[in-house]
Parts: C-alpha cells; sequence; structure tokens
C-alpha cells in the first residue's frame, strides 16, 4: 500500500522582486523598464483619458445639437412583437397600458409594434407606431390602428412623459 503511493511534487512559486537571488529577475522584476504600468498600485486610466492632453471630446466645438459622449442622453425607441401583444388581456392598446403591463420599459420615448409570430386576437391600436405587416393583420383580425403622429395620444396627460 505505501509502496503505491506517488510522490507529489510541488513547484514554488516565484517571489518577485525581492532582489537577483530570489528566482526572477531583480530590479524590473519581469514589468520593463520604467513607466507608469512599472509602479505598484497602477490602474487603467478612464475611457477618454489621453495622458493629460485635452481629450478629443473636449476638443471638438460645442455647437447646436452636439453633447459630450458620455453625456448625451439616448432616446429609447422600443420594439413590441406581435407575440407581445398576444399576452395582454385588454382590446384597447395604447402606451400607458404597454408601459403598465411591463412590455416596454417606462425609461422608452416611444414604441412601434412589428410583426413577429401570429396574432391571436383583436386589438384597437392607439397612439402607437405600428408597420406595415402587423397593421394589415391587426386590421384583418377586425382590430384598428389610430396614429396621431409625433403625440401618443390625443390626450397627452394620459400617457408618461410629454412628446
Amino acid at each position: 500500500m505505501l509502496n503505491e503511493l506517488k510522490k507529489v511534487i510541488t513547484k514554488r512559486s516565484k517571489i518577485i522582486g525581492r532582489g537577483y537571488g530570489s528566482g526572477k529577475g531583480g530590479h524590473t522584476i519581469g514589468k520593463g523598464t520604467k513607466g507608469h504600468k512599472t509602479r505598484s498600485g497602477y490602474k487603467e486610466p478612464r475611457p477618454g483619458f489621453e495622458g493629460g492632453q485635452m481629450p478629443l471630446s473636449r476638443r471638438i466645438p460645442k455647437l447646436r445639437g452636439f453633447a459630450r459622449g458620455f453625456l448625451k442622453i439616448k432616446e429609447a425607441n422600443e420594439t413590441v412583437t406581435t407575440t407581445d401583444l398576444n399576452k395582454l388581456n385588454i382590446e384597447t392598446v395604447d402606451f400607458k397600458t404597454l408601459v403598465d403591463q411591463q412590455i416596454i420599459s417606462m425609461k422608452a420615448k416611444s414604441a412601434k409594434i412589428v410583426l413577429k409570430g401570429k396574432l391571436t386576437k383583436k386589438f384597437d391600436i392607439v397612439g402607437i407606431k405600428v408597420s406595415k405587416g402587423a397593421k394589415a393583420v391587426i386590421e384583418k383580425l377586425g382590430g384598428s390602428v389610430k396614429w396621431y403622429g409625433k403625440n401618443r395620444s390625443k390626450n397627452k396627460k394620459d400617457t408618461y412623459g410629454a412628446c
């Protein structure tokens, strides 16, 4: 039994930065020579940092409609598929009902219904953009689509946020 045991050989990890006799280099210890990356406590600089030079996002002129990249607020336009509509138990669908039913997020600025999958119920869509294919299927099942341009519905107080 004892003669069947295998001898365990473990290799000791090299201790770096403790002189030439430690097993791994002396003075530069594999980090190269000089510079910020060789120092202890080095961290990657933040995105957009150019080593103290004026960053590109601050060099570009600030004109109307221009914002620095990380300050820009992106409009959240969400798509709703016809299979998502099948989950609803409501006949009339507007922007507020989509938010209330958690099909789109509250941060969404607008929504569009697109044809994906089969639609099995009749729906009356009010104040939401609808693709041509989805509109044809909704109207084929006896539903209707009402779109009021940029406004989500005739009464702005019914919806979240102003358009």
